[in-house]
This record gives C-alpha cells, sequence and structure tokens, in this order.
C-alpha cells in the first residue's frame, strides 16, 4: 500500500449491517425513530407532494415486509439518489443503500421486463454502452442526437425528455489522446521531470491510478486533460487502468446486477494497482462516492475495501498530500473568462465533506472570485432529469440554484459533477467549469 493517509481516515462508508453476507436490511430499519428529518432535507419531497419521502421509502418499506411481506411500492422510483438523507440521518441509518436494494427489487419483480419504461431507464442505465458507440463516429452522432424530429421520436416511444439537448461527444476521447501523450510511460518520464524541477527526490515514490469516468472519458475529456497536468506538475506518475462505469446510474435505476458486473472490473484493475503501493483519484464526485462507500455497502467483491479506502476525490487528495493552497496563493489565473464562477456544491460531493473545497481553495487565488449558489440540490440527480416523467420535478429542484446563479457575478458555473454541469448550463444558459480545469490554468 502506498503511504498516503488513507481517506477513510475521515469518511467511512455506513456499515448498517456488518458480518453479513447478504445484507438483511430490516434490523436497520429499527435504528429510524421515525424524526423526519431525511424528508424534510429531501428535494424531491420538498417538490412533489404525491412522494412520500425518503423514511418512507427506506425503514418504513422494510418494516412492511417484515410484517406483511408488502411489495415495494412503486414510489421509489421517484427517489433521484441524491443521497442526501443518508447525510441528514441523526441515526446513521443506510438509507440510500436501503433505497438502492428496494429499486433493486422492485425493478427485478414489480416492473415488466417488455416496458418502454424498463427499457429506457436501461439504455440511460448503461450510458457507457452509447457513448462507447457515439465515440466512434462523433460528428454524426451529435448532429442525430440533437436533430428535431430525433428527440421527439425519443420523448414519445421512450419516453428521454426532449426539453434537453444531448451532450456532445468528444472527437478525441480521453483514453485516445491518453495514449498519444505516451500513456504511462509518458507520464513517468514527465512527472521525474517535475520532481526535478520542484527540487524533490526524482525517484519519490508518488503514485496515482485514475478513474475518470465515462463522461469524462467520452464528454470532456479537457476535465481529465487538466487532472493530468496538475497531478504531473506535482510530480505524481499516472496510469489509466481498464475500467468500466462507476454504476452511478445504474444504483439510480435499481440495475444492481449490471452495477455489480461493472465494479467487478472496477474493482480488480482498481485493487491491482493499490496493492503495488498506487491511490486510486477520481475527478468526478459521483464516481469517488460510489467507489467509497456504495460499493461496499452492496457488493461483496473480494479486495472491494481495499479500493474503499484507498479511493480520493483528485482535489481531495492533492489538499492533503500536498500544499495545493500555498502553490494557489502563490499564483495567478489569466483567463478573463474564469474571473467570476458561480460554484455549485454537488450533493455528492456533500455527502463525502467536499461541498466547501473549491470555495477555499480559490480563496486566496488571484484572478478568480468563485461564489457560492447556496446548498440546493441541482435536480438533475443523473438520468434522473433526462425522464420525460421526472423533468418537470427536476425543473422545480433547480429553481433556487439557477436564481442564485443569476443573481451572482459572471455567468460562468463551476462544479465537479458533470450531470449538475448539464442542469446549470440548462437552466442558466452559462459555459460550465470544473474546479480541476480552473487549478490547471493557475499552475500549468
Amino acid at each position: 500500500m502506498s503511504d498516503a493517509e488513507s481517506p477513510s481516515d475521515d469518511f467511512e462508508p455506513i456499515e448498517v449491517f456488518p458480518d453479513e453476507e447478504t445484507p438483511d436490511l430490516r434490523p436497520g430499519a429499527d435504528d429510524c425513530y421515525k424524526c423526519s428529518t431525511c424528508d424534510t432535507n429531501c428535494p424531491v419531497a420538498e417538490v412533489d407532494d404525491d412522494f412520500p419521502g425518503p423514511k418512507f421509502q427506506g425503514p418504513e418499506q422494510w418494516r412492511l415486509k417484515r410484517k406483511e411481506d408488502a411489495s415495494v411500492d412503486d414510489s421509489i422510483s421517484k427517489c433521484s439518489n441524491c443521497m442526501r438523507c443518508d447525510s441528514a440521518c441523526p441515526s446513521d441509518v443506510g438509507l440510500s443503500q436501503m433505497h438502492n436494494t428496494a429499486r433493486a427489487e422492485y425493478v427485478e419483480e414489480e416492473l415488466s421486463k417488455t416496458s418502454l419504461t424498463y427499457w429506457r431507464n436501461r439504455i440511460l442505465a448503461n450510458y457507457r454502452t452509447s457513448a462507447f458507440l457515439a465515440s466512434k463516429v462523433p460528428r454524426i452522432a451529435n448532429f442525430a442526437m440533437n436533430f428535431g424530429p430525433a428527440r421527439w421520436a425519443m420523448e414519445k416511444t421512450l419516453g428521454v425528455t426532449s426539453e434537453r439537448e444531448f451532450p456532445e461527444f468528444a472527437t478525441e476521447t480521453f483514453r485516445e489522446w491518453w495514449e498519444r501523450q505516451g500513456g504511462a510511460d509518458g507520464s513517468r518520464e514527465r512527472a521525474r521531470e517535475a520532481r526535478e524541477r520542484r527540487g524533490e527526490d526524482v525517484d519519490a515514490d508518488k503514485r496515482v491510478a485514475y478513474f475518470h469516468g465515462c463522461y469524462a472519458n467520452y464528454n470532456t475529456p479537457e476535465v481529465a486533460k487538466s487532472l493530468v497536468r496538475v497531478f504531473e506538475h506535482f510530480g505524481y506518475e499516472l496510469v489509466v487502468p481498464e475500467q468500466r462505469c462507476s454504476g452511478t446510474p445504474m444504483f439510480a435505476n435499481g440495475m444492481l446486477d449490471d452495477a455489480e458486473r461493472h465494479a467487478e472490473v472496477n474493482v480488480s484493475s482498481m485493487g491491482d494497482l493499490i496493492e503495488q503501493g498506487y491511490d486510486a483519484i477520481a475527478s468526478c464526485t459521483s464516481c469517488s462516492m460510489a467507489l467509497r462507500q456504495e460499493y461496499p455497502e452492496l457488493f461483496d467483491i473480494d479486495g472491494i475495501e481495499d479500493v474503499a479506502e484507498n479511493t480520493w476525490e483528485a482535489l481531495e487528495y492533492l489538499r492533503v498530500q500536498e500544499d495545493l493552497s500555498g502553490e494557489l496563493a502563490g499564483a495567478e489565473v489569466e483567463d478573463e473568462h474564469l474571473a467570476s464562477l458561480a460554484y455549485h456544491a454537488p450533493c455528492h460531493a456533500r455527502n463525502q465533506g467536499l461541498d466547501g473545497q473549491a470555495l477555499e481553495l480559490f480563496d486566496d487565488l488571484a484572478g478568480v472570485d468563485a461564489e457560492d449558489v447556496g446548498d440546493s440540490c441541482s435536480g438533475i440527480s443523473g438520468t434522473y432529469g433526462w425522464k420525460e416523467e421526472k423533468y418537470e420535478t427536476s425543473m422545480k429542484i433547480g429553481e433556487e440554484m439557477f436564481d442564485h446563479m443569476e443573481d451572482a457575478e459572471g455567468e460562468v458555473g463551476m462544479t465537479e459533477c458533470p450531470t449538475c454541469a448539464m442542469q446549470m448550463e440548462h437552466g442558466t444558459g452559462y459555459e460550465i467549469r470544473h474546479p480541476l480545469e480552473v487549478v490547471a490554468a493557475a499552475l500549468t
């Protein structure tokens, strides 16, 4: 294992049901004393009076199953998997784990496998497959996906809202760019040169394995490239291992079997590298959340605990291992486009205790003024806001964020979550950047 301090010193996956090979969620339900704090913090319940809230979806459903062996209520499909209920619960009840398990049971036992809803959800949940195919002909895919009649047809047949524009696929994926840069060998050479410039031991053990996720690979490679430049600036050698989707959209759509197949690949490849002394880093807070919390809660895979304990969000890692704040305080961003940024902290960043880090980092960075736009949910919650029947709910949840963004100076937003970025752009028309892009502009 590497000498880096483990992120688990400050963050622990919720272990509601230890020592159980197959978690029985009903005993955990008894830890809930019905204070309803989770309900008052639920963004869906706030705008949808018909949604019974996370308390019902989690503890109360399991109590009903214990007493009456009741089937899972279809309102579980209204849960957006924002996971705010986890951090809100004073008793540390594993609500999102209950929701994910209940949603999977509903899909398995109640949702018809021949229904358009099932296949729409399956397509959205397996975005990586669609993105892989689109990346082979990105210009054609970009035109076809946003062709008006095609969007109308997708809404009428599959229930994918026509109100949103599909994100563009990059003409060169991050992994293609990475190979052009020489892959791990090229990174090792650049990292050694950086360590020499910084007056460090050129043979220092500074190695990280990058989990880039689907979106940074296929849609926003500029985020992944920024991460590479920033970490190599600090003298880190990067590898980009074999990986599949983190599983986040699959959790949200009740496709746990799909998620587990992807998790097995990720745990195997990342676990092998962790055994060799690497730490795992992610640029997407939903991806780091999946590897750190949801994997060990939901799956029993060899090596899963080691991966969870050694996975970091990228900026979190540099804040702990390097003097990132100090270097930024001595730097300046000359790009006037980044002078005023409206920052939204994703729900999955909040759940990891990372919601304030970007604002803190940029507080002393010359040339950048980052303004918090409040603690509300963006509303899109991954695939949730892409569903025709959820679109209006998604936009109602996002209204507070949109208003705060429009009140902020500047017309550029910033967030770590790719789907939050979609919602921010959709609701305001602003360009959205990732904090890593700002750090790269300052230091590289």
